[in-house]
């Protein structure tokens, strides 16, 4: 396979409310010549956290999903403000939804959500040695932290109310690095 990137000839853009789509008018190595759109994110990236109790437990938020418009069990997770880092975001979105902050916090890796037409990225980053700590967040409501053992992940993964593909895949990927460090 030909891994030489398409000539991109042209780009005309419009606003979508929170995102930006541009048109990529695009020339590809055997003269091809296609329009591709795609949806480029305002904000500064996201993060997922998977905030670890213990060595075996992970701790979950129940929070209102207005897309699916039902209660959703997943991790915690949330945008990144301008100048944060991924682990400074982590341990703030870790204090807003979960109540707790971490004193050692490892980024393990960026994940995206749908490459073929955004750039939008999400950091997996593991938190470990928790503490209490609650910081004010833009939550309407009180999230339900729920601990969940990681070696149960069969019986969450196949949860009705458990189906955001980042946090599904971000334990699985904590899950199996924790037990590479072990």
């Amino acid at each position: 396979m030909n891994c030489k990137l398409p000539i991109i000839h042209g780009i005309t853009e419009h606003s979508a409310g929170h995102m930006r789509i541009e048109r990529l008018d695009l020339e590809f190595s055997n003269g091809e010549r296609r329009q591709f759109e795609r949806q480029v994110s305002r904000g500064h990236g996201a993060v997922v956290v998977v905030p670890m109790l213990d060595h075996e437990t992970v701790l979950l938020v129940r929070e209102y999903a207005a897309g699916m418009h039902r209660y959703e069990l997943g991790l915690v997770k949330g945008r990144m403000d301008a100048g944060e880092t991924p682990v400074q975001a982590a341990n703030r979105e870790l204090k807003e939804e979960a109540g707790y902050g971490a004193r050692q916090l490892d980024v393990l890796r960026a994940m995206t959500l749908a490459p073929t037409y955004m750039n939008h990225q999400s950091w997996l980053v593991l938190a470990r040695d928790l503490y209490p700590e609650r910081l004010p967040g833009d939550e309407p409501e009180e999230l339900e932290v729920v601990p969940w053992k990681l070696a149960a992940l069969d019986q969450l993964m196949l949860r009705e109310d458990f189906s955001e593909g980042r946090s599904l895949a971000a334990l699985f990927i904590a899950r199996e690095w924790l037990a590479g460090q072990a």
